[in-house]
């Protein structure tokens, strides 16, 4: 008996292939189009990207509330006084989370639509060999060049899925319809501090655990400490836990050494796992490729290429595990789409200078990855507490401290490390200074307004210009 026959698969030829319609993907696939060439988008999701569905902006719907809230809080504290006490309604904060997420999803979804029918593929695509994608097993796609932008993906332990509905990443906990009564937040990075301080401050007994000491993105130990103890006065937080979990009924037991070394149990509504994210690489097919693979299965790339190897291969965005951050998929998308429009011409795009920032409360701001790029370079600390800061203390946000760092001998500003008021802002005036490499004599002939937060960091960088004059006679005499 013959065995029944495969059904052909439709095949299409193209210049370039973009695996994945997000942020990454969309800037690969117009890149490549505005460079005249044949470009084809295929993605297996829905659209509206990392960003606009389930990161930066539901976030930050959710913080405003919360930072509303916070402030009625402090009003005694400024001598006024409203009737009664502030009053959360979950469903209505969910309710407009959602409303304003869909907006902010529907703008990217419109300018996905606006792409031509013929140049979009839904389905999942996987490498065939390195020239050739098959997207579901009905289509083939061979390609001169190929974009992989898949994005990326919540990890945590496997053991934690006999939570079941308990267990909730930022993918699931924007789709709540009200706000529960309490969660354990694992994972102080940049998710869990935004959505655990939110969540605290609606009124969700939060508790958050980490593992190894680190907050946020901070690298530099002073930092890390001051952040520590911020937060730490604020709601519960254990950087360095010992913890483990199991489902009892309809709840989260947490079993965990409490801070006073006293062995606790407790039970939350659910568990919001905010322990990282994996490049969405297995099951691509990779192995077909040829590419080598580095650490979580992601090809070697040039980081200013992002050529994979010498292939006519590239990856960008959360797909590499580099930078995880809008502005620089974007900008990586870009870059890829170019050289894999103009290959084998490969050039090197521009890159911008190091930025980073949680909305939490104080803020925290990392400006061209901050300490933990030092290592090797001769450098000073300027340092500023924000705690008798003028403008900080009127607005009784004085909570914050400040180090910047310079290179000795040329003064060059190498970057920094901030949690405090309106790091946001400070931020950028530091990520521009560090892009335009400047020293930090030149950043103090910049003007400075007074009252303002930002005389701070001038405090911070005349202690900076004061110890690089102090080294200057030293190293002279080495």
């Amino acid at each position: 008996m013959k065995s029944p026959q495969r059904p052909s698969l439709h095949a299409v030829e193209t210049d370039v292939a973009v695996i994945g319609a997000g942020t990454a993907g969309l800037a690969a696939y117009r890149a490549a189009k505005a460079a005249g060439k044949r470009a084809l988008i295929v993605e297996a999701g829905p659209h509206g990207t990392t960003c606009a569905r389930v990161g930066c902006m539901p976030s930050k719907l959710l913080i405003a509330p919360a930072e509303a809230a916070h402030t009625v809080e402090r009003f005694a504290e400024f001598g006024l006084a409203i009737d009664g006490s502030v009053k959360v309604d979950g469903r209505a904060v969910m309710a407009r989370v959602k409303r304003e997420r869909d907006r902010f999803v529907g703008f990217v979804v419109r300018g996905v639509d606006a792409i031509p029918q013929q140049d979009r593929i839904v389905g999942r695509a996987r490498f065939v060999d390195a020239h050739t994608l098959r997207v579901d097993d009905r289509l083939t796609i061979r390609a001169a060049s190929i974009v992989i932008a898949t994005g990326s993906a919540p990890a945590y332990p496997s053991a934690w899925r006999a939570l079941g509905d308990r267990l909730v990443t930022n993918d699931q906990l924007f789709e709540w319809d009200d706000l529960p009564e309490s969660v354990a937040v694992f994972g102080p990075g940049v998710i869990g501090l935004e959505l655990g301080q939110a969540l605290h401050r609606l009124g969700v007994r939060v508790k958050v655990f980490g593992r190894g000491g680190g907050i946020g993105p901070l690298s530099d130990p002073a930092l890390v400490a001051y952040a520590r103890r911020t937060f730490g006065a604020e709601f519960y937080l254990d950087s360095d836990a010992h913890a483990d979990v199991a489902r009892d009924g309809d709840a989260v037991v947490v079993t965990y050494r409490a801070l006073d070394g006293s062995s606790r149990v407790e039970r939350f509504a659910y568990l919001l796992a905010a322990t990282g994210r994996t490049p969405n690489v297995h099951g691509l097919g990779l192995e077909h490729t040829g590419l080598a693979l580095g650490a979580n299965g992601v090809p070697v790339y040039d980081r200013h290429t992002l050529r994979c190897g010498r292939s006519h291969i590239y990856i960008a965005g959360d797909a590499n595990h580099d930078l995880p951050l809008l502005h620089e998929a974007a900008d990586e998308g870009r870059i890829a789409g170019e050289n894999a429009a103009r290959h084998p011409d490969v050039r090197a795009g521009a890159r911008r200078a190091g930025l980073g920032i949680v909305f939490s409360d104080p803020q925290i701001a990392v400006i061209g990855g901050g300490h933990a790029a030092l290592r090797g370079i001769a450098h000073v600390t300027g340092s500023v507490s924000f705690e008798d800061q003028g403008r900080s203390r009127v607005m009784l946000r004085h909570r914050g401290l400040l180090h910047v760092y310079a290179e000795t001998g040329t003064g060059r500003f190498l970057g920094a490390e901030m949690i405090g008021p309106d790091a946001e802002h400070i931020g950028h005036l530091l990520a521009w200074a560090l892009q335009m490499q400047l020293t930090v004599a030149q950043m103090l002939a910049m003007p400075f307004y007074h009252p303002v937060v930002q005389e701070g960091l001038r405090t911070a960088l005349r202690d900076a210009q004061a110890k690089l004059d102090a080294a200057t006679p030293a190293r002279a005499a080495a």
